[in-house]
């Protein structure tokens, strides 16, 4: 084999002319996206009605509120019934594994406005039984229940995110904290869970997003929330701009507790990137 044919094997491919088909797809979407959204800035502008804000803000604004308690209320109140059911997902204890396995399974394998029904609809119709135990008070109010439901389901999904951060610690970390005199439950909140809280943030966020997102499926449920608040609005009026600000606000704050997280990351994660 000559020199000149060695190179003509070795030569390059030549480069694809023009643009290759996924480009021009994702391009073609990203423009329909563009439009999309120019569109209704379009709508929102041409169909600007200052009466319609003057009538509905301030419930829009109670709404924001009662969405905001509900989501914070439920996050507080399922990481706390999140410890328990993560201990006993971790546990070598069969019975406390497969309690906890079942309530994880249960909950995060049926949709969340299922659950909401069963303890609206559900609970509420013992309300004889309740009424003797003295908790008819709580399960007859729709905000309460949606709440009840609302940290059961994200306590399951909590317990498997600190579960997995926990485990994602490499188990030199217990084992260098016992050669050194700590014991367990020192070696979890000094060594283990400074270094889980890493792993699990975004998880964490993610879980409130979703929450965010979620607690519009209480509107259905007669708690007059962020969407309780626009369905009314939109019962009165008619007009599609009762759902799409309720649309924006529920994006805006979405977009600040991700840029939330995302800055908390990097505040606790300085030391790895030196």
């Amino acid at each position: 084999m000559s020199v000149s044919q060695a190179i003509a094997i070795d030569k390059p491919p030549p480069q694809a002319r023009g643009w290759p088909r996924a480009r021009i797809l994702g391009y073609a979407l990203v423009g329909i996206w563009i439009l999309f959204g120019a569109g209704i800035v379009a709508y929102l502008v041409y169909a600007w009605n200052p009466e319609f804000f003057a009538r509905y803000a301030p419930a829009y604004l109670q709404g924001l509120g009662t969405t905001l308690s509900l989501v914070s209320i439920s996050m507080v109140l399922g990481a706390i019934f999140s410890l328990p059911v993560a201990y006993g997902r971790m546990s070598a204890n069969p019975i406390l594994s497969g309690l906890a396995y079942c309530y994880v399974y249960f909950f995060r394998g049926t949709p969340l406005l299922v659950q909401t029904y069963l303890v609206y609809y559900g609970i509420g119709s013992f309300k004889p039984e309740l009424e003797t135990v003295g908790l008819w008070w709580f399960f007859r109010e729709a905000f309460y229940c949606g709440v009840f439901a609302f940290s059961l389901n994200t306590a399951a999904y909590q317990a498997e995110i600190l579960r997995g951060a926990i485990e994602s610690v490499p188990r030199g970390q217990w084992e260098g904290a016992a050669s050194l005199g700590l014991h367990k439950l020192q070696t979890l909140r000094k060594v283990v869970l400074p270094q889980a809280i890493i792993v699990a943030l975004r998880p964490y966020g993610n879980e409130l997003i979703l929450m965010i997102k979620a607690s519009a499926i209480v509107a259905i449920i007669t708690v007059y929330d962020l969407m309780g608040n626009a369905k009314l609005a939109y019962a009165k009026s008619f007009d599609i701009q009762a759902y799409i600000w309720v649309a924006i606000v529920y994006l805006v704050m979405v977009e600040i507790l991700r840029h939330g997280v995302e800055w908390i990351e990097r505040r606790i994660t300085v030391h790895l990137h030196r």
